[in-house]
């Protein structure tokens, strides 16, 4: 069994990897200092990764969680969402997002997102608003921060929240402003693939001193001591439970990785900027490919490099993923829409069409992409698509 899940992920056939961490020595080292220290959990490492990730993104307060999906989760629990509100989100997103909202008994209601940026729609949002709809939840996909003025705007008109999930946003800003400080709440993931990682890991910001409390609460059963200071100051069974919570704390050893990594985020996100200006200017000479419009860094952190293959192409988005794998160039699709799911359709609603959304959903195709990629490797990638051209 253990020789199998190696062979799949060491596959001698594969030129192109699809991802690679980027993990320093000064990340290793990070590492074996915190499994040198005595407290594993809940420690001073995780209080200076938060420290520093408010002061990176503006923010007053950072609270660190296991991941992704449980800043979600967290958010949309301090913002007191529960069974019969609903919360729009866009329909092209990972699955986080929609069980995020289920798992607080809301309804994800899904809207349709730009066909230029994959971006929710701010049209479809309108449509998308009921008497039950309590929150907007955007995903500033593959690192281009979404039309946050005029969702702030339609959030404030209609007296609705506003979570944004920057999963693929850290470093992103717009008017020299963080994703992730425009609404209520910005929940973070630092998965291994993310523009930077702690394997596992995730971050709520906030400027709000209740709802920080809150997470750092909830995210530890609920207990309203952390386990430094049950131990420091008085009886360490000496803490009360308001409110029961869930096992979603950080751990010292991937905070000291996300300290460390915090370091190198601008570095890293230069990195991705370079390699998606190179892929775009090989690619946009075919008229059949649609590259991503390049901004300025701080707009756009290129978490992911996607292309779309019209149907002047000849072959389809499936036909030249098939191709690709067989020349060993690991490809992926960033994603597959959610209404697509057959898990999701009675636990989801949308009041409009999803015209763009099932678009690109045809003709998406994720490149190989990472902060360090070789000039060598993009150009594999750009000539194999070049040479499957009718």
């Amino acid at each position: 069994m253990t020789k199998k899940i190696i062979d799949v992920f060491h596959n001698k056939k594969t030129r192109v990897p699809f991802f690679v961490p980027d993990i320093s020595k000064s990340d290793k080292s990070a590492v074996m200092d915190a499994l040198n220290s005595r407290m594993l959990t809940d420690g001073p490492q995780l209080r200076k990764f938060e420290q520093g990730f408010a002061k990176y993104t503006g923010s007053k307060y950072a609270v660190g969680v296991s991941n992704g999906t449980a800043s979600l989760h967290l958010a949309l629990k301090a913002l007191g969402l529960k069974k019969g509100d609903e919360v729009i989100i866009p329909d092209i997103t990972f699955v986080a997002t929609a069980n995020s909202v289920l798992l607080t008994g809301a309804t994800p209601v899904l809207a349709d997102v730009n066909y230029n940026d994959m971006n929710i729609s701010l049209d479809s949002i309108k449509q998308n608003i009921t008497s039950k709809t309590k929150a907007i939840l955007p995903v500033h996909l593959a690192g281009k921060i979404c039309k946050m003025s005029e969702i702030k705007k339609i959030a404030k008109k209609n007296n609705l929240l506003l979570i944004e999930d920057c999963a693929h946003a850290i470093g992103t800003k717009l008017n020299n402003k963080h994703a992730g400080t425009f609404g209520d709440i910005g929940c973070f993931s630092f998965y291994p693939t993310k523009n930077f990682t702690t394997i596992e890991g995730g971050m709520v910001i906030t400027n709000s001193k209740r709802i920080a409390e809150y997470v750092a609460s909830a995210r530890s059963h609920g207990l309203t001591r952390s386990l430094a200071n049950r131990y420091s100051k008085g009886k360490p069974w000496d803490y009360d439970i308001s409110e029961p919570g869930f096992n979603y704390r950080l751990d010292e050893i991937r905070s000291s990785l996300g300290l460390s990594q915090l370091k190198r985020i601008d570095s890293l996100n230069s990195k991705r900027f370079v390699a998606s200006k190179y892929y775009s200017k090989q690619l946009e000479k075919i008229p059949e490919i649609i590259t991503p419009e390049i901004f300025r860094k701080k707009e756009h952190t290129y978490h992911l490099y996607i292309i779309r293959i019209k149907n002047e192409f000849g072959q389809n988005r499936n036909q030249v993923f098939k191709k690709l794998k067989k020349a060993g160039i690991e490809v992926s699709l960033h994603y597959k829409p959610l209404h697509r799911f057959s898990g999701y359709k009675n636990l989801t609603k949308t009041y409009g069409k999803l015209d763009n959304s099932e678009q690109i959903y045809k003709e998406s195709l994720s490149l190989p992409f990472y902060p360090a990629i070789p000039k060598k490797q993009q150009d594999l990638v750009i000539n194999n698509i070049k040479n499957y051209r009718v």
